[in-house]
């Protein structure tokens, strides 16, 4: 017991030693695009708070640090859905599948839809010419191995669709993360994951284009608006966990930490603790703190909170519910709530 304390210690003046680093760059707040990255469609990893990168297994690591894909132990399925700010639903669907006993091969889908907006005009600010709506999806292609015992790492290749029926734009981006795991009983853990690194966007389309008079008014001409490309939210994140060993076989209690550098926004610190007995019940919760932020500036810090339920089923196929809460100052709780089959 001693020697854990003193590895839990050690994790610990780790931790503290981070709230000297500041990566995020102020002045660039708001100026990158395709934000819809930076959402955390699963239900386990968001009741986290997104501090368990370090610790993070299975198909949820398509989010959070890839390398923990490679802990699949066979077959896993995921569904889940979102209410995210203004109760806009979020779909995610994910299937991994073990190749060999190193590799392991993943998809997951994220898609976002705002429907029914009505289009307004100069002329007519009130409306009266139908609606329209907006839509992103991500698609996910994600690689994961184990390299030894104890380092485990892989990539996520990403396509990025979004915009409207007339207006689109696309892009691809790619993560890498890696695990590495030691300690006497595998109870440390650290990690790193790179997110959202790729070529910049832009919009194009017939709806940026419109009809006008040329200067002479002897004709009309259709003219196009200039768009300017955008940056994509790349990130890293840095995290700590740590298994506790001061409690029976059947029970597990796990802390971790990360630290965020953003490029386009201020760096954030994500703390949480997750119960688990037997890996059948789970409880978890977590905070998000983000530095330099005025009062009601920014809806997604704060505290987290979730469960989990595995129902074993024949054999070792598994079916578990997850669940999380957010609170959102503006916009009341975010709930996610996910079914995962692990066949």
């Amino acid at each position: 017991m001693i020697q854990s304390l003193k590895h839990f210690g050690i994790i610990l003046f780790a931790c503290f030693l981070t709230t000297d680093l500041s990566a995020g760059n102020p002045d660039r707040v708001g100026s990158a695009g395709a934000s819809q990255l930076l959402i955390n469609p699963w239900a386990r990893s968001s009741g986290w708070g997104g501090a368990n990168i370090a610790s993070v297994r299975g198909l949820e690591s398509l989010y959070g640090n890839v390398a923990g894909l490679a802990f699949t132990e066979k077959t896993e399925l995921i569904f889940s859905r979102t209410s995210w700010l203004a109760d806009i639903p979020i779909n995610s669907f994910g299937f991994s599948q073990r190749l060999n006993e190193t590799s392991v091969l993943a998809l997951g889908i994220t898609s976002i839809s705002i429907a029914d907006i009505v289009r307004t005009t100069e002329l007519l600010p009130d409306g009266g010419l139908g609606t329209y709506s907006i839509s992103a999806t991500n698609i996910n292609l994600a690689y994961s191995k184990a390299f030894s015992n104890s380092i485990f790492g892989g990539f996520v290749f990403k396509s990025i669709v979004e915009g409207t029926s007339d207006v689109s734009a696309g892009g691809i981006a790619l993560d890498a993360g890696i695990q590495y795991i030691t300690g006497n009983s595998d109870h440390i853990k650290f990690g790193i994951a790179l997110k959202n690194i790729g070529p910049t966007m832009v919009f194009d389309g017939d709806g940026i284009s419109f009809r006008g008079n040329a200067p002479d008014n002897e004709y009309t001409m259709t003219l196009e608006h200039r768009t300017d490309a955008f940056e994509l939210p790349s990130l890293l994140n840095i995290g700590l966990a740590y298994d506790l060993q001061l409690l029976p076989d059947n029970h597990r209690l796990t802390t971790a930490g990360t630290f965020t550098s953003n490029s386009f926004k201020n760096d954030q610190y994500r703390v949480g603790l997750e119960y688990s007995y037997k890996d059948l019940v789970m409880i978890r919760g977590g905070y998000v703190y983000e530095n330099e932020i005025a009062d009601g500036s920014v809806d997604l810090t704060g505290p987290t909170a979730g469960f989990t339920v595995e129902l074993p089923l024949s054999g070792e196929t598994t079916f578990g519910i997850d669940y999380s809460m957010r609170p959102s100052e503006h916009f009341g709780l975010l709930n996610t709530i996910g079914v995962r089959i692990d066949l």
